[in-house]
């Protein structure tokens, strides 16, 4: 059973549930909880996924135990009416730590895709870093898409031999979709390109209208194209609006599907984001990337010097990104497609090691399950 919910799950997980349609050894069954279902639908059918039950568990701006109560409860009775032999989860999304905690319930092994990062701050993603942290202790398999993930786990007491290094699947996806060359950029102007993505909700509020503040001083140089695919939080949209709708230099647009996604990715000289998932993909295709948040779980690209860790104040974003629209050479040397994040062959290397496991009848697999 593979458990997904949000966008970012689904473009992970999707080549995952690609190789298990590859096999002969697997099934795969696909809940999917709604918890992005507007984006959601349209996303796993340019993917090419099937979702086999959908859950309905979205409320209009609920409370997070509210979703998690519901969450639970709901994936239970889907575990018990499949009784599948591993629970598949990706992330840190609530979807995907009440996948694992009802798995649990049922004493069927979780496998943990995406496992091992950290910020080491509780509340910094919100509620991210906890549902990582509790998914680590309930799973039996953790794929880590890097070494210092692997690194993370290894310090918390997690068994080597449940520890596998896979690389990251959100790279398998952006190689498979760039292979069908589907989608077009959403960008009107051939200047200066600049993508936008803001979605955390530690920085909805006052965070993110400060953020929208910065935004509008860069398109306001004139030189320049904001292009902002919207979030369909209420809270994000009530963020980010009042500061840039109506903006000539601002083209804003509702979430754009995977296909045109990556391309538009790929057109962009710069982008600015406090999702994860871009902060994989861009390093990929060789554009700079500035995090608009206060903490970062993926310090790989940071530490490769393609991405930089900016904060959210908005005169530093402003100051930042102004420097690398303007440096030339300083744009081309965060340019340089260095990928920490794998290969693309993430997706085989999950199925070979969780397979391999339940298919050998000795106590490595089975102590999961005592």
């Amino acid at each position: 059973m593979v458990v997904l919910g949000t966008r970012p799950e689904a473009i992970k997980l999707a080549p995952v549930v690609r190789a298990m349609d590859a096999s002969p050894l697997c099934e795969p069954f696909v809940v999917s909880s709604g918890q992005h279902r507007e984006m959601l639908t349209p996303m796993l059918a340019a993917l090419g996924v099937q979702a086999h039950a959908d859950l309905a568990v979205m409320r209009d701006r609920q409370r997070l135990s509210g979703l998690t109560g519901r969450l639970v409860t709901a994936l239970d009775a889907a575990i018990r009416d499949e009784r599948p032999d591993v629970v598949v989860v990706q992330g840190d999304t609530t979807t995907a730590m009440c996948g694992a905690l009802a798995a649990s319930y049922e004493q069927i092994p979780v496998a943990h895709v995406e496992a091992g990062l950290r910020t080491g701050n509780l509340y910094n993603p919100f509620p991210e870093e906890l549902n990582r942290r509790l998914i680590g202790r309930i799973a039996r398999w953790h794929f880590a898409p890097t070494e210092r993930a692997a690194a993370h786990l290894r310090a918390e007491g997690i068994p080597e031999p449940q520890i596998v290094t896979t690389g990251n699947t959100v790279i398998d996806n952006l190689h498979w979709m760039l292979r069908q060359g589907r989608g077009e950029p959403a960008f009107r102007t051939t200047g200066k390109r600049i993508l936008v993505t803001l979605h955390r909700r530690e920085n909805q509020g006052g965070g993110m209208r400060g953020l929208a503040g910065a935004v509008r001083r860069l398109a306001d140089r004139g030189d320049c194209e904001v292009l902002l695919p919207l979030h369909k939080s209420p809270a994000v949209r009530e963020s980010l609006l009042p500061d840039l709708a109506g903006h000539p230099g601002v083209t804003i647009c509702e979430p754009l599907g995977y296909p045109d996604f990556t391309a538009t990715l790929a057109a962009c000289d710069l982008v600015l984001t406090d999702s994860g998932g871009v902060q994989e993909e861009a390093p990929s295709l060789g554009k700079p990337v500035l995090v608009l948040r206060a903490t970062t779980e993926r310090p790989e690209a940071i530490d490769a010097g393609v991405a930089r860790l900016v904060g959210t104040d908005p005169d530093e974003v402003f100051a930042t990104a102004s420097r690398l629209l303007d440096d030339e050479a300083e744009r081309d040397r965060m340019a340089r497609a260095v990928n920490p994040f794998g290969d693309g062959r993430a997706a085989d290397r999950i199925i070979s090691a969780m397979v391999g496991d339940c298919l050998r009848p000795d106590a490595v697999y089975s102590a999961a399950l005592d």
